[in-house]
């Protein structure tokens, strides 16, 4: 029996429906396996701002040192738009992380064979199936860069990156690497950016101690392009915070739904941020429509990677394809002959069949 502390950030939108369907799922499995989940809420993001007036409260960051992991819904919506940049709901996000030590992102898209018709790629550019990992930097670069503003005349936002953090996340693209296909794509702006230069030059060096990982390189402009061609010919991306974010985004839209992808955060602890890499919804919110997939295959990635249980993790991996294979999907997802169901369906129908 393990029992283990969860904080929950339902966060603003429809973060608070996935969250409840993740731990509805979370409940079968520590039912089954003898375990112990001890969930706090956590205020983050829009609602943190309406109840306290900054969208990070001291006390949320405290919640969260104090877990054992992180599992967040979503932050953000358009009600908070024109609050200042310092409470803004993602600059709770972007806080959460840096308190936490989380840097180093990992987006895995996986197109499941029984959603090959929700991709927009043509089927003979995934019949070979698609699998790939997007190992994106997370503390470092543009978003937490200097910036300044001059009224309306001029803005900038700094992009810089020290080595240090270049190179650990290189070490944690080689070593996902190696438990995968071998090949790592580092994706960078080195034509015009000197950041990138230096990027470019530290994972170079990097790789040096990976003899059996094949390492290229590849702008970001091009990797976008050749995501959306050939996905198929990519294993782990290695990319900033920046471009990550964005290249991310799109190899979900290649997988079928930005609905069904997870993430996981870490640093150096086993204490991570897993969730779901979709933003908050807030047109769905409350209408029992959202995906609750990403959420419940976040959930399974901290069982897995933060306390080491893989069994529990596989079986609700197993129950999503489940679920799938018979025919039950969310708005999102559905297509001609499938059974269209709700958030709290989805979530359920997954814990019935762990």
């Amino acid at each position: 029996m393990g029992n283990f502390k969860i904080a929950l950030i339902p966060g603003d939108g429809i973060g608070p429906e996935i969250v409840n369907g993740a731990v509805i799922v979370l409940n079968k499995i520590a039912e089954k396996y003898n375990h112990e989940f001890d969930y706090s809420e956590v205020y983050m993001g829009g609602c943190a701002i309406d109840k306290f007036g900054t969208s990070l409260p001291q006390e949320s960051i405290n919640k969260c040192l104090a877990s054992d992991s992180v599992l967040l819904g979503a932050v953000g919506g358009p009600k908070w738009d024109g609050v200042s940049a310092e409470i803004r709901p993602e600059t709770g996000l972007l806080g959460i992380r840096k308190a936490l030590g989380l840097y180093s992102n990992l987006r895995p898209s996986i197109l499941k064979p029984q959603l090959a018709d929700a991709s927009p790629l043509k089927y003979e550019k995934i019949k070979d199936g698609l699998n790939v990992m997007v190992v994106r930097e997370l503390t470092g670069g543009i978003y937490f860069g200097k910036k300044e503003r001059d009224g309306d005349n001029w803005a900038s936002d700094e992009e810089k990156y020290t080595y240090e953090e270049i190179e650990r996340i290189a070490r944690v693209a080689f070593n996902n690497a190696m438990l995968r296909n071998k090949r790592v794509v580092s994706v960078d702006k080195a034509n015009v950016l000197e950041s990138s230069r230096l990027w470019r030059k530290i994972v170079t060096d990097i790789s040096k101690e990976y003899p059996d990982v094949t390492l290229s390189h590849m702008y970001v402009d091009n990797a976008a392009m050749q995501l959306a061609i050939n996905p198929a010919q990519f294993d782990v991306i290695l990319t900033s915070n920046i471009f990550g974010d964005i290249l991310s985004d799109l190899s979900s839209a290649i997988a079928g739904s930005i609905g069904m992808l997870p993430s996981a955060s870490l640093g150096a602890s086993k204490r991570g941020m897993y969730e779901p890499i979709h933003g908050s919804a807030p047109d769905i919110a409350g209408m029992d429509m959202a995906n609750p997939i990403a959420t419940i295959i976040s959930a399974a990635m901290m069982l897995d990677i933060s306390f080491g249980l893989h069994d529990e993790a596989k079986a609700i991996n197993n129950a999503v394809d489940k679920v799938l294979e018979e025919g039950f999907r969310t708005p999102d997802i559905m297509s001609d002959g499938m059974k269209k169901v709700g958030t709290k369906e989805m979530a359920a129908l997954i814990a019935e069949r762990i």
